[in-house]
């Protein structure tokens, strides 16, 4: 993740808490707060309470990774994604199926088009 793309600042933490919007699954909250710039931003919090230090990064690892793939379907908007407990027993996978899970409930993730055009050409072939 580029610096212009994180959110650190404790102020802009609680900012986005107080005037943005949350949404859960079981494995996360995500807090949204729209923003007028042409990329989104993050802030990541992984509570003691998810593991041990090995555990919450592999966590943070998998956060970031999910929102690079998605770059492209996820609105431009500050985020701040909180990691609950059963997180840490999620691999790469099932944590990008559950942020892509909370991103649509937010409505700010649209899925992309890839799905549909391997449809078409599977359903084009005759052996």
């Amino acid at each position: 993740m580029n610096k212009h793309q994180r959110i650190k600042d404790n102020k802009e933490f609680q900012q986005i808490f107080k005037k943005g919007k949350s949404y859960a699954n079981r494995q996360f909250v995500v807090y949204v707060m729209p923003s007028e710039e042409t990329h989104f931003r993050i802030g990541l919090s992984v509570s003691k309470k998810v593991g041990n230090a090995v555990a919450r990064n592999r966590v943070k690892r998998y956060i970031r990774q999910t929102f690079l793939e998605l770059k492209d379907d996820v609105q431009p908007a500050n985020y701040i994604i909180i990691a609950r407990i059963p997180a840490a027993t999620l691999d790469f996978h099932e944590t990008k199926k559950s942020l892509e899970h909370v991103l649509k409930i937010a409505k700010v993730y649209r899925s992309s088009g890839k799905m549909k055009k391997r449809e078409d050409n599977a359903g084009g072939r005759t052996r």
